[in-house]
């Protein structure tokens, strides 16, 4: 035992062989009060000893500790509120809102029951990215006890539970695209596939019970579930997801009198469908063999919401550098915090991007047409747009007006999808000194061995390759491509042969035949099926992704080295930039301009790449948040998802499904300045 600090002065003469008794009895004491059962046995045991005994037991608290803490502490909330909700009685959140604005309207539904609607032609529901639900089937030994169990949508308990064997089982094999060894997860079947995302979040649950208010049910429905991670031919390849499409939609056609199905696809789920209408006519073993007329004799009208037709600039920073607006927001809000190691947030995003960059679907949404449709380094189709926060006459709130004067609004150059500085952002062409990075020697790098769990393709690039990406300054859609093959081979030599970004230049040359130009609406035609109808239906009026300023931070070797400029402000003078995110007019995830052009312009009337005239019809619906927060995600809403409980979309593709006509419903309906801009676009049709 550590001898005992003496004090100072005269001691007794016969303290001495006291002390040393007194030692050896405390020496003994401890030996005995160090062991645990001691601890309860022997009242003499002091509480010092107590202390030092169970401090040495501690655990150091790590990052992981944290980050499980924080996850346990969110997920907690989340179902202490649904509980709470879930307690309250179902009239209570009514009776409140009431109170508040006054009588709610019928849902759609119930309004056109009352009507004499009923039930005519079978509906199919066509889910987007992310939507749907995916269930395991065949796993490692780290996910012992999941079979068919949930990886995907429901509580999303083995995120936090097992985040890695979570990653693991959720991405792809990096050569195939397709399942890695050992694991299957598989779509998740039926209407519940994707009727809610989460616990008291619904995606389709809405629109199923309004439908099912004038007389649909199971058999006149039915969820296109599929597998969202994987290319779009390869879910046919792996489960014949396609012929089982294909084999429902002609049975709802044949048991209902041979009245044709209503499409609904939703995000993604609307290039899924594109390529399906080519698939199914095209000739066996790659396409469905339906013949030239099989659409023209099976599908009514396609309703598509919020379709990316065109990409979504979104996808490009996901795969860059696996952020989008939401990160940039959380950095401006904590700067500095989440930069931490004690976070672990930097390693997270390398997890997130290992794992994405695996999903071959997600390759679909990059912005096509190049600078012809996006626009290049000095014009864009949107310019002039002026963002604005004013509150408008109605009531509603809008984050973007329609174009104003150029003299009062800042002149953003749109068509830079990425720039590294803002300066560079606002510079004209001829004042960027641009470095190409094409020919750039990549660098060895041992990050690629000493950071192998968190591995991406950045780390085999080294200092020289991924300083030659920040020097070029400045890209545009035709050059993102080039920036996507150089930064993430692997990814793009998988995307390179299931899908296509171009415009044709003759859509009868027999190349435009193979299925990866199938989901390009700019490379291929629509079905011979003129009575057919096709929608695009989406919200406007909130602030949605379109470029991004870029910082090169290569803090440590282990770190992605692109990161959004959150410091990148466009004050008062610039109110489209914010937090190195430049916004325009959308639904929060696809720009106007992809999901309008086709149906405003591309598709309007009998051009290259609609020969028969299917008419086509823009439905537009202006974005008004909730009243109250007991109204939940509201009944105007234009958002991406939260559109899906939006009564003037639902009762339009009701009314369809019931008989109607585009024209029947009203035609066109346009907010957003789609119009003025799809005229911008010097496009041959």
């Amino acid at each position: 035992m550590t001898a005992l600090r003496r004090r100072k002065g005269k001691k007794p003469q016969n303290s001495e062989p006291q002390s040393e008794e007194n030692k050896e009895k405390k020496s003994n004491e401890t030996e005995e009060c160090s062991n645990t059962e001691n601890l309860n046995l022997n009242p003499g045991c002091s509480s010092s000893s107590s202390t030092s005994s169970s401090s040495s037991r501690r655990r150091k608290w790590s990052c992981v500790d944290s980050c499980c803490w924080f996850i346990g502490c969110i997920c907690s909330l989340w179902w202490f509120m649904l509980f709470l909700y879930n307690a309250m009685p179902a009239s209570f959140p009514q009776y409140v809102t009431e109170a508040i604005t006054g009588p709610l309207p019928d849902p759609p539904g119930v309004k056109l029951a009352k009507e004499g609607l009923q039930a005519k032609h079978p509906v199919v529901f066509v889910p987007g990215i992310v939507t749907g639900g995916l269930e395991l089937w065949e796993g490692h030994s780290c996910a012992e006890g999941l079979f068919r169990k949930r990886l995907w949508g429901g509580t999303f308990g083995e995120v936090y539970k097992r985040p890695l064997c979570w990653v693991e089982h959720m991405s792809l094999d990096n050569e195939t695209g397709l399942d890695p060894p050992g694991i299957k997860i598989r779509p998740v079947s039926g209407l519940v596939a994707a009727d809610y995302f989460a616990p008291g979040y619904f995606v389709w649950a809405v629109l199923i019970a309004n439908l099912a208010r004038i007389g649909y049910e199971d058999k006149n429905m039915y969820m296109a579930a599929y597998d969202w991670r994987i290319s779009f031919q390869n879910t046919e390849v792996r489960d014949q997801t396609l012929s089982r499409i294909k084999s429902n939609i002609e049975l709802m056609v044949a048991t209902s009198g041979g009245k044709k199905v209503v499409v609904v696809p939703h995000s993604m789920g609307v290039l899924y469908f594109l390529h399906f209408m080519k698939w199914v006519e095209a000739p066996a073993p790659m396409g469905g063999g339906g013949g030239p007329n099989w659409c023209a004799e099976h599908i009514k009208a396609v309703m598509n919401i919020g379709g990316p037709f065109l990409g979504v600039p979104k996808a490009v920073s996901g795969l860059f550098s696996a952020e989008a607006k939401d990160i940039a927001i959380a950095r401006a809000v904590a700067p500095g915090v989440l930069d931490m190691d004690v976070f672990g947030f930097f390693q997270t995003l390398q997890h997130v991007m290992r794992m994405t960059r695996s999903w071959d679907s997600t390759m679909s949404m990059i912005p096509k047409g190049g600078d012809t449709i996006w626009g290049g380094l000095d014009w864009s189709p949107e310019e002039g747009h002026a963002c604005s926060s004013k509150k408008k006459k109605n009531g509603q709130t809008s984050g973007h007006n329609k174009t104003g004067d150029l003299a009062n609004s800042v002149r953003i150059k749109y068509g830079r999808l990425l720039s590294f500085g803002k300066d560079v952002a606002d510079l004209h062409s001829s004042e960027i000194e641009m470095v190409d990075f094409r020919g750039a020697i990549k660098g060895n790098n041992l990050a690629n061995i000493t950071c192998r769990d968190v591995w991406t393709e950045y780390h085999d690039m080294g200092i020289g390759g991924v300083k030659a990406v920040a020097d070029y300054k400045v890209y545009t859609a035709n050059s993102i491509l080039d920036l996507l093959h150089f930064v993430a081979p692997k990814m793009m030599k998988r995307g390179d042969e299931h899908f296509s970004y171009g415009i044709a230049d003759d859509l009868d040359d027999k190349k435009y035949d193979e299925y990866k130009y199938w989901s390009n609406p700019l490379e291929t035609k629509l079905p011979n099926a003129p009575e057919m109808e096709i929608f695009s239906m989406y919200g406007v009026g909130i602030p949605t992704e379109r470029a991004y300023i870029y910082k090169f931070s290569p803090a440590t070797e282990c770190y992605i080295p692109f990161q959004i400029d959150t410091s990148a402000e466009g004050g008062e003078g610039g109110p489209c930039l914010k937090g190195g995110v430049y916004s325009v007019d959308g639904d929060e995830t696809v720009p106007v301009l992809s999901a309008g052009y086709m149906c405003a312009k591309g598709w309007r009337g009998k051009t290259r790449f609609n020969p028969s005239g299917i008419r086509t019809f823009i439905k537009e619906y202006r974005h008004a948040p909730p009243a109250t927060l007991l109204e939940g995600r509201g009944t105007q809403s234009g958002a991406h998802v939260d559109i899906m409980g939006n009564f003037a979309l639902i009762e339009d593709i009701i009314r369809v499904a019931a008989g109607a006509t585009g024209e029947e419903i009203g035609g066109d309906q346009v907010y957003s300045d789609i119009l003025k801009w799809s005229d911008r676009i010097k496009l041959k049709l």
